[in-house]
């Protein structure tokens, strides 16, 4: 277990890692990986029962699928810090014949990917699909499930959930990154998602909420959603992050939902973001 302060020096190289990632190939999407740095940095280290020494099916450790795979430079981040595989990989990130694709891809074999998520709205069907494979299987680990607020228009989203209540699908754990913005615009211009708590409960979900953009909430509220499985429910974190978290000139604004710095832009994001384990 770490402490809330090694957390926190983790996610800020973590931000580092997402935006060198970024620059150096033009490309990618910054914004909601700067916002769920510390979602995923205590989820791998601190919460998670799981093993850098990947096996697919996932048994008997808890597993992690990322539906919003756009949020990839985050997610690979992550996965290299925490042990999966040589963080000087993160170096070949959008490259040709990398396995560090824009979107995460299982065909490439990186450890640590489980589904291909480039497609939005799929990773709620297979994360249910994996928590009812572990029921099966007598396995007691939980599932978890990350989606973007925007990714919900998807109508796949909507069976899915209500599939999950109607067969009691509770060691799931979903958490929607709820920052009110998507590539086009805010959330509430493009598609209003209304009372998103409400409608969770009225498909008989138990929902909580969270500070994703604090580690002492993220830690205290992962606890918590973990504390409720097991009673007939799957859980819903409604987790409300600021797209573009750490770097001032990025925060809250959707443009920055699938653009890259320029170098004067990087050389401002890095001075505000720590170097705590070292950059690839």
């Amino acid at each position: 277990m770490k402490s809330t302060d090694q957390l926190k020096n983790i996610a800020s190289q973590v931000r580092r890692d997402i935006v060198r990632m970024v620059h150096a190939v033009q490309s990618g999407h910054p914004g909601g990986s700067l916002g769920c740095a510390d979602f995923l940095t205590a989820l791998y280290f601190n919460v998670m029962e799981h093993k850098p020494e990947f096996l697919m099916d996932g048994r008997n450790e808890d597993v992690f699928f990322l539906s919003n795979g756009h949020i990839s430079p985050v997610f690979y981040s992550v996965l290299s810090r925490a042990g999966y595989f040589d963080v000087k990989e993160l170096a070949t990130f959008r490259k040709i014949n990398s396995r560090l694709q824009g979107h995460p891809t299982t065909h490439e074999h990186l450890p640590g990917v489980r589904m291909a998520s480039g497609s939005l709205g799929q990773g709620m069907s297979v994360a249910i699909g994996a928590a009812l494979a572990k029921k099966l299987n007598g396995d007691k680990h939980l599932v978890f499930s990350l989606h973007g607020d925007g990714e919900l228009d998807e109508g796949q989203n909507w069976e899915a959930i209500m599939f999950a209540a109607h067969h009691k699908v509770d060691n799931l754990i979903s958490t929607i990154d709820y920052n009110g913005q998507q590539i086009d615009g805010t959330t509430k211009d493009v598609m209003g998602l209304e009372n998103l708590k409400d409608k969770f409960i009225a498909f008989n979900w138990t929902v909580m909420e969270m500070n994703g953009n604090d580690m002492d909430d993220v830690i205290a509220g992962l606890a918590k959603a973990k504390s409720l499985t097991g009673k007939g429910k799957p859980v819903c974190i409604l987790m409300k992050t600021i797209m573009g978290k750490g770097v001032d000139f990025m925060e809250g604004h959707h443009e920055w939902h699938g653009i890259a710095p320029n170098d004067e832009q990087l050389a401002k994001a890095l001075a505000q973001l720590p170097e705590t384990l070292g950059d690839y």
